[in-house]
Parts: structure tokens; sequence; C-alpha cells
């Protein structure tokens, strides 16, 4: 059976985010990417003269007493890198309170990534998630293949509505046996995933992007308003004028971001906070100076 063709529509958003986030990770993201993960080890390069200063213990002494000159071995870090996009694409990232989607700013996010990660020559893949494994793409090289994880990011239809961040961490762990970077992009709507956050962590370069939605942090002054739990479809009306109401409200919000973050931080894992309406480019370049700055 032929695959239905992608909407005209869908098909101009997918080219204008490319567009975009591709411009991003050559202007900007490049140099940062690059300088904030080490490669996978050291390769041999070349021999050079010994000089004043170098490290002794650098010093190959079997082809220095052939040659009659002390030599040292230069090494080159190893590029070539593997980068996992795990992709919440549960029913809750559908919701925005302003202009774009949770799941819109995912789709931003893992494209910048994606192509900062190839013009670097590293390999990308996509695991895209619900309560499922919804699909895997294998990692490999090229714009290309990045534009094809950007269109399915947007495009690729799910059969899940519900979270569960078990389902991708373990299809990871089994399938990526060597170590890669992962940047699982999620609201974290989702109980229950510690252990195997700790465990992804572990094996891999775990760095979890919370998108988070001001909406879902304090409630607006509008009255009565019925609220539907996208995955679950409880239904909940809430009068949002009421000032006890929105205390309560944003008290919860709060615990629930910080058992978020408590948990990553337990896993060791470095969470990057990215808000669904601003510019999300300060953050991640925030991410990747402490990154470049815990490498010296």
């Amino acid at each position: 059976m032929n695959a239905q063709p992608i909407p005209k529509d869908l098909l101009r958003s997918i080219r204008r985010l490319a567009i975009r986030t591709n411009r991003l990770a050559t202007d900007v993201f490049v140099g940062n990417y690059r300088s904030a993960f080490k490669g996978q080890g050291m390769e041999f390069e070349e021999f050079r003269e010994y000089m004043e200063g170098d490290d002794v213990r650098r010093i190959d002494w079997n082809v220095s007493a052939r040659t009659q000159h002390p030599l040292i071995r230069l090494f080159r870090e190893e590029r070539e890198l593997t980068v996992l996009l795990a992709v919440d694409r549960s029913g809750s990232g559908d919701w925005g309170s302003g202009n774009r989607s949770k799941r819109y700013r995912m789709a931003e996010v893992a494209a910048l990534l994606a192509f900062s990660a190839v013009r670097n020559g590293d390999r990308a893949g996509l695991i895209l998630f619900t309560d499922r494994v919804e699909k895997i793409v294998r990692p490999e090289k090229g714009e290309q293949h990045a534009m094809r994880l950007v269109r399915d990011i947007l495009y690729h239809p799910c059969r899940g509505a519900a979270t569960d961040l078990n389902a991708p961490l373990g299809a990871l762990n089994h399938i990526f046996r060597r170590r890669a970077i992962v940047f699982l992009l999620t609201d974290f709507l989702a109980e229950s995933y510690e252990r195997a956050l700790r465990i992804t962590a572990a094996r891999h370069d775990l760095i979890p992007l919370h998108i988070v939605d001001d909406g879902e942090r304090r409630l607006p002054d509008a009255g009565w308003v019925a609220f539907a739990d996208a995955e679950t479809g409880e239904r909940l009306e809430i009068n949002t004028s009421d000032p006890a109401a929105r205390v309560i409200f944003e008290s919860e919000a709060a615990a629930r971001l910080g058992r978020v973050k408590e948990r990553c931080r337990r896993a060791r894992a470095d969470l990057v906070q990215i808000d669904a309406e601003a510019p999300f480019e300060k953050a991640l370049r925030r991410f990747f100076e402490l990154r470049r700055l815990h490498r010296r």
C-alpha cells in the first residue's frame, strides 16, 4: 500500500522549520555543539620531534631509537559521535497557551540539534514515543537525513496518546549498546520513570530537555474554564478568577517541576528547561557553554 502524501501546508511547515534551524545551526551553534561534546576516543595522527616543554611520557622510545631522534606521538580526538533524539509525541504536546504547541517547540529544538550534529559529521537518529515506541530511525549522516528526521517528528502518525518514558528509554538501552548523546525532549507528564532515567544516564550521555508551557505554571484570570486532559480525556472545570484556586494550581505546578529537577539530578542527567513560547536559543547556548567549561 502506498504511503499517504504529506499535506501541502504541513510540507511548507517542514521546509520553513528546516531552513530556519539549519541556518541557526550553521551560523550560531556548530562551534558551540562541537566544543560541548567529547569524541569517542583519541586517534593517532603523526609523530613530531620532541621539543622542550613536551611531556616526556609521550615519547615513543622504539621509533626514537630507530630514527636517532626523540619523537613524540600526536593524537587527535575521534569526532564522530552518535546523537539520538528521543521525542515525545503524546497528546499533551499538542497543547499550547500561546502561538505554538509544545510539540512544535520540540520539533524546533530537535531539528536544530539534528542539523548541528550532521554539520559536524556526526550521525543523528530518532526515537518517537508516546506510551509506546512509535518509530525508530537509525542514526545516519547528512542533511537529507536530518530533513527526514524533521519530517517524521512533525508528521509521523502515532497510535498512542499517553506518555511513558520507560518505553523509549528501555528500547534505546536495548538497541543502542555503544555510548551515544541522547537528547530526551518531553514535557515530563509521566510517572515512575526514575529507574529508566538512571540506567540511561549511566550508559549514555543523557540530556533531558524539559519543554514547559507557561499555561502549565499559572492560571489566567478568565472566570470558569473547562480543562480536558489530552492524554486521558478527563475533564475539570476551574474558577480561574478565584485567587485560592490560582495559588493551589501554581503551588502544584512548582512542585511538579521540582520533582522533575530532583529526578534528573539523582540520575546525574543535565536537565535543560525550555519554554514553549520564549526563544529557546539562549537556554541551549547556555547549556553548551556550561558543557564546554566542564570539559576543561
